[in-house]
């Protein structure tokens, strides 16, 4: 039996379904450089009680719910691949292997394979501050998940490198430069809906997992300089922010308006404008 497994001995991947619920057969899988990786899954157990008797009757396993957390730095080799299939409009589903290894990835061995299948984007979360790089921290919920020893038999995979620094990034209003912006971030939160059937086979596992009504918030933070984001509240403006993401790679969100405009002033400490808004809709290119 292997020592216990380091983070450094952990990769993600990913590859496109063709079929819901389906890896496509020698995969090309490609990764995700996480910082942060969370698998897990619940079995969603019915846990029964009756009258009589002071403990659990019985517990039977309800509706499996497997689900992934990554946070990952926007690599500069590919800034968008893997973050667009959070868009609800591409509906395209995604299976994610987990591996931990020992040894040489190429040699890997002591493999523990956890394969998540029929893969969505539960919400999507992608920020950036001065001296950091763009992050994203996403939220996937998946229909299965398959426990192995061994990468997928035929499958090859190859890694991205690179990452989008502050000064690569840019946030445009109405296609004017913001240069008073010191983070920013934004969420796309798709609202999945976890939906099984009674059958006697797979039962316990999802049948459907539909897109619903779709929500698109922000925040920016500026330097204190204007008195801008104020009127615009005041006069209900409707305006675009398009956010830099490394490279051409762009977000544009449409039809926004202010949801709050605050400017937080402690003692000691420079005045900054918080302002959080609301978006109609988004296009990641």
């Amino acid at each position: 039996m292997p020592e216990t497994y380091s983070a450094h001995e952990s990769r993600v991947y990913y590859v496109e379904e063709a079929l819901y619920g389906q890896t496509p057969a020698n995969p090309a899988m490609l990764s995700i450089p996480a910082e942060d990786v969370e698998p897990a899954l619940s079995p969603g157990n019915i846990k029964l009680r009756g009258v009589g008797f002071i403990d659990l009757q019985a517990i039977k396993r309800g509706l499996r719910a497997p689900s992934l957390k990554i946070t990952y730095p926007l690599p500069s080799d590919a800034p968008i691949n893997f973050l667009q299939y959070a868009k609800a409009e591409l509906n395209k589903s995604l299976s994610i292997q987990v591996l931990y290894y020992k040894g040489v990835f190429a040699e890997a061995t002591d493999v523990i394979s956890l394969l998540y299948t029929g893969c969505k984007f539960q919400k999507a979360t992608v920020e950036c501050s001065v001296e950091d790089v763009v992050k994203a921290d996403v939220t996937l919920l998946a229909q299965d998940v398959a426990v192995g020893s061994g990468k997928i038999s035929g499958a090859t995979y190859a890694d991205y490198a690179g990452a989008v620094p502050f000064y690569e990034s840019y946030v445009k209003k109405d296609a004017v430069v913001l240069e008073r912006v010191t983070d920013w971030k934004w969420t796309i939160e798709n609202n999945l809906r976890q939906v099984p059937v009674i059958r006697s086979s797979a039962g316990h596992v999802l049948k459907y997992l539909p897109h619903r009504h779709r929500d698109l918030t922000g925040e920016l933070t500026f330097e204190f300089e204007s008195k801008e984001e104020f009127e615009d509240v005041i006069g209900d403006v409707e305006f675009t922010l398009e956010f830099g993401l490394g490279g051409n790679c762009k977000a544009v969100f449409s039809g926004c308006k202010w949801e709050n405009v605050a400017t937080p002033t402690r003692v000691e400490e420079l005045v900054s404008l918080k302002a959080a808004f609301v978006a109609k809709t988004v296009a990641i290119t």
